[in-house]
């Protein structure tokens, strides 16, 4: 049966359709034997995939089933949360997509601990402050965190991408959502770091002009070794897809963790800032 080639560009549901076809090939079965598996018709599997631009969008609940069926670690409700709502930044869903088969992650982050490392809590507090300051509204808000909890399970597939995170010191020293909320964090964050599952270290204020980056920042390494960026300045969000510049990132990025504090200095001042947290 020759299907029809998909265009990832065509619409906003057409990453979701390009995805599903991706994960359905892969473990190799056809769309009436996947149909079978979801317990919908073939032709809903169809139109999933071909994701026709104006026309209503497969459901939450197919893509929930679809992600359990194809063991795709929840990249697909993720994707779909992304075509559905509105309460990111430009660019920040076609970076999302991206990150969910990112091999490693590159994070520079100011201010507030990055969201793939947020716990609930932390978030809310941060997603309520926009409420209140009208940057969003409460939907949107909700939104958004269910976004951030699907992108944080996504990333807990069974081979996960190895992440990289340099925090600036203000990270730790900011009070988000006050001191129990903090104390929160901050645990999680130890608590990540002893685990292995991420690379942690703080950029401490001594760094001072030698910081290499002046704005946030993420640099994916895709599977096939090419590299995609992403950047936010004030309510912007900025892709950078230049191979030149993305090399530039990196090689920023690894100064930056030459001038960071290694990893058991960064535990200690994780540490001291809980316990300053205390008050």
């Amino acid at each position: 049966m020759n299907l029809k080639e998909l265009d990832p560009t065509s619409g906003p549901w057409a990453p979701f359709g390009v995805q599903l076809r991706r994960s359905r090939r892969a473990a190799g079965l056809t769309q009436a034997r996947l149909a079978r598996r979801l317990g919908v018709d073939p032709s809903y599997v169809s139109y999933a995939e071909l994701a026709p631009p104006g026309r209503t969008p497969p459901s939450e609940k197919f893509a929930r089933d679809a992600d359990r069926v194809l063991e795709t670690g929840g990249t697909l409700l993720l994707m779909w949360l992304q075509a559905k709502h509105s309460a990111l930044l430009e660019g920040f869903p076609e970076y999302a997509a991206h990150e969910t088969r990112a091999s490693e992650i590159r994070i520079f982050e100011l201010g507030v601990i990055p969201g793939l490392l947020q716990t609930k809590s932390y978030a809310a507090a941060l997603a309520r402050a926009d409420v209140r300051r009208r940057d969003i509204t409460p939907k949107q808000a909700e939104e958004r965190m269910t976004f951030l909890l699907a992108r944080q399970e996504a990333l807990a597939r069974r081979d996960p991408p190895l992440i990289h995170a340099v925090l600036d010191e203000s990270c730790l020293r900011r009070i988000i959502g006050g001191p129990e909320v903090m104390r929160e964090q901050l645990e999680q964050l130890e608590q990540l770091c002893e685990q292995g599952r991420v690379v942690l270290q703080v950029a401490p204020f001594s760094m001072g002009e030698h910081r290499p980056f002046a704005l946030p920042m993420r640099l994916l390494t895709l599977p096939d070794g090419s590299l995609f960026g992403y950047s936010e300045s004030e309510g912007r969000g900025h892709v950078e897809r230049d191979d030149d510049r993305l090399r530039d990132w990196r090689r920023r990025y690894d100064r930056l963790q030459v001038g960071a504090l290694a990893e058991s200095a960064t535990l200690e001042l994780i540490l001291h800032a809980r316990k300053d947290s205390h008050g």
